[in-house]
């Protein structure tokens, strides 16, 4: 857990290369563009939706709200 990992390229972990799989984003790659990328996941395992590094936790709280 407290390992460095890789997210993106062909060394990327497993978990992230299932986030990106369902959320690719809205740019021209999939990959992870930088730390604080967040992905929000339900209770059944499913891959909710994708935000950027600049969206802030505060901003999320109405998704999570909404799969409550």
């Amino acid at each position: 857990m407290f390992e460095k990992i890789e997210v993106n390229g062909d060394g990327a972990c497993d978990l992230y290369k299932l986030l990106k799989t369902e959320q690719p984003g809205d740019g021209d790659s999939s990959d992870i563009a930088w730390n604080f990328e967040k992905f929000l996941v339900d209770s059944s395992g499913a891959v909710v939706k994708r935000f950027p590094p600049p969206i802030s936790p505060e901003d999320i709280a109405k998704s999570i709200a909404e799969l409550l």
